[in-house]
C-alpha cells in the first residue's frame, strides 16, 4: 500500500482551484524560492507517513461539503511531483470517487509526472516564478527549463491548466519579462486563466522559528498599480487574468 510524507491538510475557497477545495500538503520541496511562505514544508523528513486509503478516509469526511460548494481536492506542497507516486495514487482514488482533482506544481519535476498521472488530473496549477533563466536560479535555485517543458507538454495532452504567477517587486515585476511570458502562456490552448500573486511577508514568523534567513525581509509588497499592470498585460495577450 503505498504511502507519502504529508505535512497537513486545510479547507480554502477561491485559492487552490475552483470551489472549496480539500487541500494537502505534501512534504518536501527541491526549490528553495526565496518567498516561499511555507518554509516548514521543505523536508520530506518533516512530514507524516501516511497511507492512502488514510488520506481517502480524510478527504471523503468532507466530500458532501466540497463537491456541493462545487469544489474537489488539491494536492500541494512542497512539490507533490517530488512524491510522484503516492500523488498519482490519491489523484486516480479522488477521481475514481468522483472528485474534482488539481495539482499545484512549480513544474520543476513535471518529469516525474507520469501520462496516467496527469490523466487523473482535472487541473494544473502550474507556478512559473520567472521567465528569466537567470532571475529564475537565483529566486527559485533550479532551472526554468522543466517548467516550460511540462507547461508544453500540459498543452500537447490537452490538461486545463492555470499559471500562477508570483509578482516580486525588483525580481518579477519587470514590463519586458512579463509581456515575454504572456506571449508564451497565450500560445498554449489549455490555460483557463493566469493569477498575479502579489508577494508578501506572512511566511515570516516561520523562518524565524526554524532559525533560517529570509531573504526578502525587507522586500515591500508591489503596489496595487503594478499588481493591475501586470495583470493587463496578461490579458493583452488575451488571456483571463486576476
Amino acid at each position: 500500500m503505498s504511502t507519502g510524507r504529508i505535512h497537513s491538510w486545510d479547507l480554502s475557497t477561491g485559492v487552490d482551484g475552483p470551489g472549496t477545495r480539500f487541500v494537502l500538503f505534501l512534504s518536501g520541496c527541491p526549490l528553495r524560492c526565496l518567498y516561499c511562505a511555507n518554509p516548514d514544508t521543505w523536508h520530506m523528513r518533516d512530514g507524516k507517513e501516511t497511507s492512502v486509503d488514510e488520506v481517502m478516509a480524510e478527504i471523503e469526511k468532507y466530500r458532501s461539503f466540497v463537491t456541493t460548494a462545487g469544489g474537489g481536492v488539491t494536492l500541494t506542497g512542497g512539490e507533490p511531483l517530488l512524491q510522484s507516486a503516492f500523488t498519482g495514487e490519491v489523484l486516480r482514488r479522488c477521481r475514481e470517487a468522483g472528485l474534482h482533482t488539481a495539482l499545484d506544481t512549480s513544474g520543476f519535476l513535471g518529469a516525474r509526472a507520469t501520462d496516467e498521472l496527469l490523466s487523473h488530473t482535472d487541473l494544473v496549477l502550474l507556478d512559473i516564478k520567472s521567465f528569466d533563466l537567470d532571475t529564475y536560479r537565483r529566486l527559485t535555485g533550479g532551472d526554468l527549463t522543466p517548467t516550460l517543458n511540462f507547461a508544453t507538454r500540459l498543452n500537447r495532452l490537452g490538461v486545463p491548466t492555470w499559471i500562477r504567477y508570483v509578482l516580486v517587486p525588483g525580481w518579477t515585476d519587470d514590463p519586458r519579462r512579463v509581456d515575454a511570458l504572456a506571449r508564451f502562456v497565450a500560445g498554449l490552448g489549455t490555460v483557463e486563466r493566469v493569477d498575479v500573486l502579489p508577494f508578501h511577508r506572512l511566511g515570516a514568523a516561520k523562518y524565524d522559528a526554524l532559525g533560517i534567513p529570509f531573504a526578502l525581509r525587507d522586500t515591500p509588497g508591489p503596489s496595487a498599480e503594478v499588481v493591475e499592470r501586470v495583470r493587463e498585460q496578461f490579458r493583452g495577450q488575451g488571456m483571463m487574468a486576476y
